[in-house]
């Protein structure tokens, strides 16, 4: 199981032109673990403490809503 590097994830950050801190979160995961799964980005997202606020936050329960909340961002 991936774990996200918080390290690499604030290097990640200083370059975004985002504000939202999730939306940056998923750029990073597609973009440093090339990841396109929204059923691994869930997994990944659901096994850490503070990306797991993110989802309660935005009230993102399994894979499938994660894969509507993705399709809804492009």
């Amino acid at each position: 199981m991936i774990t996200i590097d918080w390290h690499e994830y604030k290097e990640f950050k200083q370059f975004s032109h985002k504000n939202d801190n999730f939306e940056i979160v998923i750029d990073f995961l597609i973009s440093y673990y090339n990841m396109t799964s929204p059923r691994e980005m869930y997994e990944v997202l659901a096994n850490d403490d503070t990306a797991v606020l993110m989802l309660q936050k935005r009230k993102i329960k399994d894979a499938v809503m994660m894969e509507s909340y993705l399709f809804s961002r492009q």
